[in-house]
């Protein structure tokens, strides 16, 4: 009868496990509130108090919270006080060919990360090609030949590099721009209106957002990422390609382009929820000033329902003249950058922003560089706004250490 109890008793554990705990940061050890607790198939909010209840059988679970680096804890542990770091992002860009633990562009970001306020690398995983930066095991992906312009031979060690140096780490993955998908299925390429398969202005194919098969294919591959360790899923390209007159799946109205972009985040969400990775999504800079989609399926009320983090390309550059009441926006790149996030304070709390800033020559107006003084106006424009950091976009990855703040390690 005593078996029989205890057997009993291990079932209903089994059956109805669940852990409940309180969420704080590690340096106030004050309660964050709307902290995300995840097991592979559902997530829970904590209330005011940090505190958090979640129904599961799972012995693993992550936590996200914003502006907190991901944590991933176990229910057997004793420890129901689960602490989370914060961190104010602070990102170089390392470009595909650039991504080498043995490169001297590597080695440099590195010397400017051991330096300096810098902490975080966005790396391109899948680049606007279609390549992959490491052999995946995606077995569909290597069959187009994705890998074999890898530059990181060994991805495990090149993360174990990263992570030794608490560097966080985000994954650029290039979502519907992408050649080597678009033409080795043709049924679901974008094409024009004769039916052959539609380039753009550097001959690049894409796929048909409005087909699921593109969803999983790109999702897959995201997956990969997350998998070696990456704590950040940052989707570019997702969106419609900016022109008219291209054939598509559905009738592209604005209402189907939100729901497809809106599709691909809410299945990527679920593929992604067990590695407890945040995800960001990029968007153009217009985003916070436009009403619409602009053609594309993007708005800042869509995107931020399945995604952590907005990225909007805030390049002072990439603004018309007249832009903010300016001739000339790009020399004005504290105000373009202050004014774009404040704008969009009433749809999305700024601490779920993080923009993209300028790290290159002026190609629309005065083709001023950007040097030390526009870095940094941007920078404070960004901070002033207490958006969840900045990523800096060097299509060389070339940086100048001098230009940040010395690291206060």
């Amino acid at each position: 009868m005593k078996k029989l109890l205890v057997i009993s008793t291990l079932l209903q554990t089994l059956l109805f496990a669940s852990f409940q705990g309180t969420v704080i940061d590690k340096n106030t050890l004050k309660p964050i509130e709307k902290a995300i607790i995840s097991d592979s198939r559902k997530s829970v909010k904590s209330d005011e108090n940090g505190s958090f209840f979640i129904d599961s059988k799972e012995k693993n679970y992550h936590l996200k919270a914003y502006g907190y680096r991901p944590y991933t804890f176990s229910s057997d542990s004793n420890n129901t006080t689960i602490s989370a770091e914060p961190i104010k992002i602070k990102a170089l860009y390392l470009t595909f060919w650039g991504a080498n633990i043995y490169s001297k562009t590597t080695k440099r970001i590195l010397d400017i990360i051991e330096n300096t306020e810098i902490n975080a690398l966005v790396v391109d995983v899948k680049n606007e090609y279609g390549s992959t930066s490491f052999r995946t095991s995606f077995k569909q992906a290597n069959k187009y030949g994705a890998y074999k312009d890898r530059t990181i031979g060994d991805i495990s060690n090149f993360m174990e590099v990263m992570k030794s140096k608490n560097i966080y780490m985000i994954a650029r993955v290039a979502v519907f721009k992408d050649e080597l998908q678009a033409s080795s299925n043709e049924d679901y390429a974008i094409k024009k209106e004769d039916g052959s398969i539609w380039r753009n202005h550097d001959d690049m194919a894409w796929v048909d957002p409005f087909d699921e098969r593109s969803h999983k294919y790109t999702i897959s591959i995201a997956e990969e990422a997350a998998k070696v360790g990456f704590d950040e899923i940052n989707f570019d390209y997702i969106r419609f390609p900016a022109k008219a007159g291209l054939k598509l799946k559905k009738e592209s109205t604005q209402e189907n382009r939100i729901k497809a972009i809106d599709s691909f985040l809410d299945s990527a969400k679920s593929r992604l929820r067990k590695y407890g990775v945040f995800i960001s999504v990029d968007t153009y800079g217009n985003i916070c000033w436009v009403k619409g989609d602009m053609g594309i399926g993007q708005t800042v009320e869509s995107l931020s329902k399945h995604s952590d983090y907005i990225s909007p390309m805030l390049y002072p550059s990439g603004f018309a003249s007249g832009s903010f009441y300016f001739e000339h926006p790009s020399e004005h790149p504290y105000e373009v950058i202050r004014r774009s996030i404040k704008n969009i304070a009433p749809m999305i709390d700024s601490k779920r922003v993080r923009p993209w800033l300028q790290y290159f020559k002026d190609y629309a107006h005065t083709k001023k560089h950007y040097e030390k003084f526009e870095v940094n106006e941007q920078i404070r424009g960004s901070d002033d706004t207490n958006a969840s950091g900045w990523m800096l976009w060097s299509p060389s990855s070339r940086y100048h250490e001098e230009y940040f703040e010395v690291s206060k390690k």
